[in-house]
């Protein structure tokens, strides 16, 4: 598709933990869909990778989203190189290991929030002013079903997503006046590099069938899904959606 064409021409977007699953995915598609897109990941050579196999309208982007000044040079490399952005997707994550709530460490619970909600902190205080400055944006928050219908063992990593949810409808309504719009994608378990820590168990056929049993649709969710998704959330479609939660989760909270 030229990207004069796609449903996200002249957009600037930064995506955290492009450097794989999810992330990967909307990276791919946002550069698809017309969109410069900054490729940001911890790992390095993932971003990289991702970046360019996307080719020119991608910047690689290594920080770590804990980091505020990380993430401060992260995005003033993307407006540097492309402009300032006008699409932010706050799809980082990360989970702590599927376990009784009091066999969680005070690290792990400390590692959690960092990565999956105070680091939206660092990038709103970040991006707001920016995105004030040109008018308006659309940011996505990567939340979860988990922070909807929670499961056991996930307790810790379920509040984070909670919290996520919860955020993105209070930052709603407090940018409306911005023209900023702020939704959150909520996905059920993925096939990424973090379903054995979700599951708690080996990654194995059976065990995944217990999983997905729980799911109407029958499937665990993929890239391509949280991507069409955030697609629609970020573009200009979605102009008067501000606030929503949206499952893409195959039925799993109905």
């Amino acid at each position: 598709m030229a990207a004069e064409q796609g449903r996200l021409a002249g957009k600037i977007a930064v995506i955290t933990g492009a450097g794989g699953g999810f992330g990967e995915g909307i990276a791919r598609l946002f550069a698809a869909e017309g969109a410069k897109v900054g490729v940001l990941d911890l790992r390095g050579e993932a971003a990289e990778r991702v970046a360019a196999d996307i080719g020119a309208n991608a910047v690689a982007l290594t920080a770590d989203v804990t980091s505020r000044t990380q993430m401060e040079e992260a995005v003033q490399k993307v407006v540097d190189t492309f402009g300032i952005p006008n699409v932010f997707v706050n799809n980082a994550g990360w989970t702590h290991r599927n376990k009784p709530m009091l066999e969680v460490s005070e690290e792990e619970f400390d590692r959690v929030y960092a990565i999956n909600v105070k680091s939206i902190y660092h990038i709103t205080n970040i991006i707001v002013p920016l995105m004030r400055s040109i008018g308006g944006g659309s940011i996505v928050n990567i939340g979860s079903v988990a922070g909807i219908r929670p499961r056991p063992g996930l307790t810790w990593y379920n509040s984070t997503k909670g919290a996520v949810n919860i955020l993105s409808q209070s930052m709603a309504v407090e940018l409306a006046p911005d023209k900023i719009r702020v939704n959150a994608i909520c996905p059920v378990m993925g096939e990424t590099g973090l379903l054995e820590a979700f599951m708690g168990v080996p990654d194995t056929p059976e065990n995944r069938a217990r999983f997905v049993a729980t799911i109407p649709m029958g499937r665990m969710s993929r890239p391509e899904d949280i991507a069409r998704a955030t697609l629609y959330l970020a573009s200009d479609d979605a102009e008067f959606i501000t606030g929503v939660l949206l499952p893409v989760d195959g039925g799993r909270t109905v």
